[in-house]
């Protein structure tokens, strides 16, 4: 397991995160903390979409699927992010999107324990996972038992087929001890599924070594692959075999150019795919990755709870007279790598933070997130940041009538 360091980042990481910062685009002005939710884009990425439109779509055209080895995108992506979650490369694949994931590895979860009736998650999960599990529930005829996770383990009874839970809170960013967890749910002979959207890139994780059943997540938070990039999932090896995913598509049969007329499910994880891979997201979200080489997990996790206990000693000198309260854990070991804030008038204040060229993001009803990706925030954006809110607040920026209609969007 990548075990984070209590301590800051040596000397050596700091001039590192600096080298990697300059490998992203900012915009002039710009001070970016919405990594949580969507990460920079990379320089090189620019260049590689062009050659991927131009060179192997335009030119190499149907060859391209041998020749640019598209057919083995969802692999070789999945390969790079399997080194960031703490498991073998051949148990991630990289494909679809983290609800059409959670809906696969859900139901092949579900008909492992077949004959339970129940599905344990987290009352306060993202919307999108209780929509997929009360999805799931409905086609098997199972009950789910929402209830906020820190209750979870008094309802994991001998009916309980599986355990969907976050590892990093999507509000407040607590992180959710997934060895005890994961324990707990086995202990009860239930699998577990792990949404790791807000923990790849930004906190080290060990699916393999906390025994973990089943994981997705997204490509297009810290890991920096676009607007719409495509997700991954995990499966633990001992699983596969025996999984039977829902979405029976032709990429995840065993022989998809026999184009036979009965699905044979492919080996390992290849049976998790679907339809046609999306090259261009893939090689996108593929080239961000490579971003991570020449970094540590360690170095991301120290320098991650340097930039975010900045931010809340900031905080409490200056913004707490104002009537901000931070939502996160205090405890650096409990906090992901972002941090929200909670003030009455939180959305006004974020409005004019991003005319003032701060980005950041809102959730309802009055919850003010802040990313800090280590690839490239610093802390003085950090000091920077705290001292526009406190001048907002000092000066009642926040209080203008176009702030007052919310959009669709924040």
């Amino acid at each position: 397991m990548n075990q984070a360091s209590t301590a800051g980042p040596a000397s050596g990481a700091i001039d590192m995160f600096a080298r990697t910062r300059e490998r992203f685009f900012i915009p002039d002005g710009v001070r970016y903390f919405d990594g949580n939710s969507l990460g920079l884009m990379p320089k090189a990425v620019q260049l590689n979409a062009s050659n991927v439109i131009t060179h192997e779509w335009g030119h190499g055209l149907i060859h391209s699927w041998h020749d640019a080895e598209w057919r083995t995108l969802p692999q070789r992506t999945g390969a790079k992010i399997a080194a960031l979650i703490g498991a073998q490369p051949q148990q991630v694949i990289a494909c679809d999107s983290t609800s059409v994931n959670l809906f696969k590895v859900l139901v092949a979860a579900v008909r492992l324990r077949s004959g339970r009736k129940t599905i344990v998650t987290d009352a306060d999960a993202f919307p999108t996972d209780l929509y997929i599990v009360d999805q799931v529930a409905k086609l098997f005829g199972l009950t789910v038992v929402a209830v906020p996770a820190s209750q979870m383990f008094q309802r994991l009874g001998r009916d309980v087929a599986a355990v969907v839970l976050t590892h990093v809170d999507y509000r407040s960013a607590e992180i959710y001890d997934m060895q005890t967890y994961t324990q707990a749910a086995h202990a009860a002979g239930a699998l577990i599924v792990w949404d790791l959207s807000h923990t790849a890139g930004g906190v080290p994780c060990d699916l393999d070594g906390c025994e973990a059943d089943f994981a997705v997540g997204c490509g297009y938070k810290y890991l920096n692959g676009g607007p719409g990039a495509p997700a991954y999932l995990y499966a633990a090896a001992r699983h596969v075999a025996a999984c039977q995913q829902p979405l029976a598509g032709w990429f995840g049969h065993a022989k998809p150019f026999d184009f036979a007329q009965q699905y044979r499910p492919a080996e390992g994880t290849d049976r998790f795919l679907c339809g046609t891979n999306p090259v261009l997201g893939l090689s996108v979200l593929s080239l961000a990755l490579d971003l991570f080489d020449d970094v540590s997990l360690d170095d991301i996790r120290a320098t991650s709870r340097r930039l975010t206990q900045t931010f809340i000693d900031l905080v409490d000198a200056q913004l707490a007279p104002h009537g901000f309260d931070v939502a996160s854990p205090r405890d650096a070991a409990r906090r992901g790598s972002h941090v929200s804030l909670r003030h009455p008038q939180g959305y006004g204040v974020m409005q004019e933070l991003a005319k003032r060229r701060f980005i950041g993001d809102f959730r309802t009803p009055d919850y003010m997130r802040f990313g800090f990706a280590p690839l490239y925030n610093t802390g003085e954006e950090v000091a920077e940041l705290v001292g526009a809110i406190d001048d907002i607040m000092t000066t009642h920026a926040w209080d203008q009538a176009a702030y007052r209609q919310r959009r669709d969007f924040t």
